[in-house]
C-alpha cells in the first residue's frame, strides 16, 4: 500500500483496514447487495485488486475507472447495469453505513425510483445576501444534511444525465440533485440517515469515526 500526502481518503487506516475496506465489507456482509461496483482512480485500481484477494470479497465484479468529475464515478456505475437494475452509489469514505440504512432504502425503492438519505439538521441555517447580512431562516424541521447511498432505478439516474449532460450550464456534485433538476416531476424519497454515517472529510475526521467503530463493535 502506497503512503504518502496525497492518499486519497478512502486509503486512510482505521482499525487495522482502510476506510474503503470497511465501507466496502459493509456492503459484502450484507446479504440483499448482489454484487458490488468500486470505482476508483486509475492508478489505484492494483490496490483496490489486492484488496479484492486479501479480503475474499465475493460480491466485488467490477473495478472500473474512475473520471475527473464526481459524476463521472456514477456514469461508470451506470453505463455497465440495465434499466431494471437497483443501484446504490455509496461514498467510499463514509465506512460506517449501518445495515438498517440499507434495508430502508431497498425497501423504498419498491415505491419511489430515486431515493437519498439524510439526518435532521441540528443547527439552525441561516441564509446570507451578498453583504453577508441574513436575510431568510429556513425552517428547520424541513432541512436534512445529505449522506450517501444514493439510490435509484438505473433508467431513472440515466435518463437524468442524458439530459443534464446536453446543458452546457450542467454543473453537479451529487446524484439525487441531477434527478430534481432535470427530472422535476420525479419524486425523491429521503431516507433517515444516522449521524454515524459521517463523511471523512479531512484528516481530524478519522478518529472521530475510529471511536465511533470501536463504540459500535463493544455494542455488538
Amino acid at each position: 500500500m502506497r503512503v504518502g500526502a496525497d492518499v486519497p481518503k478512502q486509503f486512510l487506516m482505521f482499525a487495522g483496514k482502510t476506510v474503503l475496506e470497511h465501507s466496502v465489507e459493509v456492503f459484502e456482509s450484507y446479504p440483499r447487495i448482489d454484487e458490488i461496483a468500486i470505482v476508483v482512480r486509475e492508478d489505484y485500481i492494483p490496490d483496490v485488486e489486492a484488496f479484492v484477494e486479501k479480503n475474499q470479497w465475493k460480491k466485488v465484479k467490477h473495478i472500473l475507472k474512475g473520471g475527473k468529475e464526481r459524476y463521472d464515478s456514477s456514469l461508470a456505475a451506470v453505463a455497465i447495469y440495465e434499466d431494471d437494475d437497483n443501484l446504490l452509489l455509496h461514498d467510499a469514505v463514509r465506512p460506517l453505513l449501518t445495515h438498517r440504512i440499507l434495508d430502508d432504502c431497498i425497501e423504498s425503492l419498491k415505491y419511489y425510483n430515486a431515493i437519498d438519505v439524510g439526518v435532521m439538521m441540528r443547527d439552525t441555517i441561516i441564509q446570507v445576501n451578498a453583504d453577508r447580512c441574513i436575510d431568510y431562516v429556513p425552517p428547520r424541521h424541513l432541512l436534512r444534511s445529505g449522506q450517501t447511498p444514493q439510490c435509484f432505478k438505473r433508467k431513472t439516474l440515466r435518463q437524468a444525465y442524458e439530459i443534464a449532460l446536453r446543458d452546457p450550464a450542467f454543473v453537479t456534485t451529487d446524484d439525487c440533485g441531477t434527478v430534481v433538476r432535470y427530472l422535476p416531476n420525479e419524486k425523491v424519497y429521503v431516507v433517515e440517515g444516522d449521524v454515524s454515517n459521517m463523511k471523512l472529510t479531512f484528516k481530524e475526521d478519522l478518529p472521530i469515526i475510529e471511536k465511533m467503530y470501536w463504540e459500535r463493535m463493544k455494542s455488538e
